[in-house]
């Protein structure tokens, strides 16, 4: 995100002299220029201008080379003499371009450099070292570590080189003391990614006068000569550019405007950046690489315009900007070679005369490796371009590169910038690089006007709730750069200025006027109660809330995670990829290059929240999510390809929606750690399958779904689930619509989970499908008293608890109130292919007081129908 310099923003803009950095990100953010972060500085003094009064060379055994320097540093900070006389300090420094007579940065004892880097006195080659010279790496003004920092090239004039006196405050002259201001910038609006755009929003903001530098720019723009014009938006030079696009995005050409201009007579001996243009930038986060380069992106941080500087001997006519051919490739600027796509946009040039051979650089995103200017160039030629952004974020996103340029031109650049950005970057390396600017210019313009928009000012009121007067309005539209027609009657034709490409219709003006007045003034009205029966949650949209709620309540954290999984995951859940890639949908442009599937299960990415939480220091970790799942069909039919600007019909809209995969709504939970911390009077009680059915219980309960397990076969379960503990969710109608348990030993070793945790999954589509949404009819509640027995069974191992529980409330008929199982016993009192069942069970008639002979009655009807489970009562 941009960094904002007071000192820099001062320039287009009437600042109050007392403006600190908290109320300037105050007033940005009011009119929606989001403050990120005031960064401060964490180094502390003393770091002064130090004189180099000798350096004497000592070959060291290892065969390095040190310098032995005396450094004056002024007399506050020099050392003493037996007479109290200041004497220059001894420092050891080992960099190559240490010499007497030069003025460097000495950081004192007691100073603190980035990274916590603390300067003391120390003993190193035999002698000892009271402070250290910097480089600019060290003080964190750029990467640059080749030598130390010596301040004769650091962008000085010769006066104020002069001028340097040792021990003055090195911290307040490189600005190291100063905060910066970074800001968080909406795609929308790009022309805030530079300083002409932020003050501009500051004079929106505060009404503080706003300096526009391209009106001035403008006026020095020179004239067309007629006698090189090929039309009446096209003034040719003798810089040749041709435009051509043989496969325009969304039939929108790459490149509607290439303006150029050239600098002959450039000097790159006597050519140095400024210290303030040097300082600016560094601060802006940027390298300061030569004057050229420097001055280049110091107007794009200025004005928003990107520029390239091309050595103009190595360049052959005509430069031909066109689309890549398949099988191309460039080397960028980063050293790295490029493949080529047929949407990329080229610039490129014609050597020995074949036309748009050589490939200088990717449009709007990076340069390639020829043609750059040197320090043998002479003649400098500048690009100052518009290109399409789309075109721009596909190529910056395809080969991910996200230069300064590319953020710029894929949010919009002002259409009428190029000019006065080539005219500012001609006249700083004019005066800086002692070149000589060519009179003539190559304008290829082919952009067009903004539509103008038709504008009602009672849409202001309507859609925003403002009640503004039609001079309000106008002023505002104005303040941002409109031009307005009309007005007698409310109604104004608007034309939106050349940089707001994001204004296009009525409503866009309507948010800019509501972003002005100030979102603080619309006005709070509480809504009108709904008619009733017309609104509020459906049947299916209110169970799924209970099923959060009864997670929530069990102690499970909801999250959310991204839908991608890829071989990795596969891998860590023991799935066949062979098999479960055919049926995934596969993204064509994924977030990650090794996740390109979406899920089919929550559970896959689930488990990396689990993972990352755990390996932060989490032990007790229990977490849910509500998500879709998506499952693709390979013999689903081919999704059509629908007309746009119309709306498709029925029978299309089923054919799309045939071609889709299925999306079902799932609901997952993953625990680990403890389940019951019983503190320091007993042991903690650790998470297993158990709970997890627990909670697949209470949802049963909660939504009324009658939901049972069944244990599948070890050979029928799944790899990534425990075989011996694990349990399929059943309907009443046997369909299965989730599983539960624990997971394999295997996973839980690949995503390092802790034994025994458990995890459930549920198909809430299904599910909820399945519940009935009636109301439930209330049974009147019975005042007769009840009647409770103990019943235990003996029945052969393969009986469940769940069939003998059923059977029992089915012959027990109207009169059983509750049933529990209490004991499951197995052991010598029972035969060995036998297990015992113990229920407690309470009867309770609706109509009179149960006697002896009913309840025995009841409890012969139950014995009866158990015997067809092969139960026996117990004596």
């Amino acid at each position: 995100m941009p960094m904002v310099d007071i000192d820099w923003l001062a320039e287009h803009v009437k600042l109050p002299a007392d403006l600190s950095y908290e109320q300037l990100a105050k007033d940005l953010v009011r009119v929606g220029l989001e403050e990120e972060m005031i960064h401060t500085t964490t180094i502390v003094g003393p770091i002064v201008v130090g004189y180099v009064v000798s350096a004497e060379p000592e070959e060291q055994k290892n065969g390095k080379t040190i310098n032995w320097c005396k450094v004056d540093v002024g007399d506050e900070y020099n050392d003493r003499d037996e007479d109290g006389q200041p004497q220059p300090r001894g420092i050891v420094c080992g960099a190559p371009n240490m010499a007497a007579g030069e003025k460097v940065v000495v950081t004192l004892p007691g100073a603190v450099l980035p990274g916590d880097f603390k300067i003391e006195p120390r003993k190193t080659y035999g002698h000892i070292s009271d402070g250290m010279c910097a480089s600019e790496r060290e003080l964190g003004l750029s990467e640059e570590h080749n030598g130390i920092l010596l301040l004769r090239d650091y962008g000085f004039t010769k006066e104020q080189y002069d001028a340097l006196k040792p021990g003055d405050d090195v911290m307040h002259l490189l600005h190291l003391d100063n905060p910066i201001l970074e800001i968080n910038i909406t795609p929308d609006r790009g022309y805030a990614f530079s300083y002409r755009g932020v003050a501009r929003e500051y004079h929106n903001s505060t009404g503080a006068k706003f300096t526009d530098p391209v009106l001035e720019l403008n006026r020095e723009l020179p004239k067309p000569d007629p006698a090189m014009s090929d039309g009446p938006k096209e003034h040719r030079s003798e810089v040749s550019i041709e435009i051509e696009d043989s496969n325009p995005i969304h039939d929108v050409v790459g490149c509607d405007r290439y303006y150029a201009r050239i600098i002959r007579g450039y000097d790159a001996s006597q050519s140095h950046t400024p210290h303030v243009i040097r300082r600016r930038l560094v601060r802006a986060g940027m390298r300061s690489l030569s004057l050229p380069v420097d001055v280049t992106n110091y107007v794009m941080m200025d004005l928003g315009q990107p520029l390239h500087a091309y050595d103009l001997d190595k360049i052959s006519m005509p430069i031909v900007v066109r689309r890549a051919i398949q099988g191309e490739s460039l080397v960028t600027l980063d050293g790295k070679r490029r493949e080529l796509n047929p949407e990329d946009l080229l610039i490129t040039d014609s050597p020995e005369g074949n036309r748009a051979s050589r490939i200088l650089g990717l449009a709007g995103v990076m340069g390639g490796q020829y043609g750059e200017v040197t320090e043998d160039t002479k003649n400098i030629l500048i690009e100052s371009a518009h290109f399409d952004p789309i075109t721009i974020a596909r190529s910056a996103r395809r080969h991910k590169l996200p230069s300064e340029a590319s953020r710029r031109f894929e949010r919009g650049v002002d259409t009428m910038l190029q000019p006065a950005a080539a005219q500012m970057a001609v006249d700083m390396l004019v005066h800086y690089g002692q070149g000589e600017a060519s009179s003539a210019f190559t304008d290829v313009d082919s952009t067009k006007a903004p539509k103008p928009i038709h504008f009602k000012a009672r849409e202001v009121a309507r859609l925003a709730g403002l009640t503004c007067d039609l001079n309000e309005i106008s002023s505002r539209l104005q303040d941002i750069g409109c031009r307005l027609g009309g007005g007698g009657n409310g109604e104004f034709l608007v034309a939106p200025p050349t940089w707001r490409p994001d204004l296009t219709e009525a409503c866009d003006l309507v948010e800019e006027i509501a972003r002005l007045v100030g979102y603080d003034k619309i006005p709070v009205k509480v809504p009108s109660a709904p008619v009733l029966g017309k609104s509020g949650l459906t049947p299916q949209q209110l169970r799924r809330r209970w099923v959060a709620d009864t997670l929530a309540e069990y102690g499970l954290v909801e999250t959310l995670s991204y839908p991608f999984v890829g071989e990795e995951d596969f891998k860590a859940f023991s799935v066949d990829a062979q098999k479960i890639e055919p049926v995934s949908v596969e993204l064509q442009n994924p977030l990650a290059g090794d996740r390109p599937y979406l899920r089919r299960e929550l559970l896959m990415t689930l488990a990396l929240t689990a993972q990352r939480n755990i390996r932060r220091g989490m032990h007790n970790v229990s977490v849910y999510e509500l998500g879709s799942v998506f499952l693709w069909d390979p013999k689903a039919p081919a999704i059509p390809a629908l007309p746009g600007g119309v709306r498709p019909s029925d029978d299309q809209l089923k054919a799309l929606d045939a071609g889709l995969p299925q999306q079902p709504l799932h609901v997952a939970g993953i625990l680990t750690g403890d389940a019951e911390h019983s503190g320091w009077l007993g042991e903690n009680r650790s998470v297993d399958w158990t709970d997890a059915v627990e909670i697949v219980h209470r949802i049963s309960d909660r939504i009324g779904a009658h939901l049972t397990l069944h244990q599948p076969q070890p050979a029928d379960v799944e790899s990534s689930w425990h075989p011996g503990r694990m349990a399929q969710v059943v309907l009443p109608d046997g369909s299965v619509v989730g599983t539960v348990g624990e997971f394999h030993p295997h996973v839980n070793e690949a995503l390092d989970f802790p034994e025994h945790t458990a995890a459930f999954e549920l198909n809430l589509t299904d599910l909820l499908d399945a519940v009935d949404s009636k109301p439930v009819q209330a049974k009147p509640i019975s005042t007769f008293p009840p009647v409770r027995q103990d019943l235990a069974f003996t029945v052969p191992k393969t009986v469940t608890a769940d069939q003998l529980t059923d059977c029992i409330r089915k012959s027990a008929g109207s009169d059983l109130e509750s049933i529990e199982l209490f004991d499951v016993y197995t052991g010598d009192q029972v035969e060995e292919h036998e297990k015992s069942l113990a229920f407690s069970v309470t009867f309770r008639s609706a109509e009179k007081t149960l006697t002896s002979q009913d309840s025995e009655q009841i409890r012969k009807h139950i014995v009866d129908a158990a015997k067809d489970l092969g139960a026996v009562l117990r004596a």
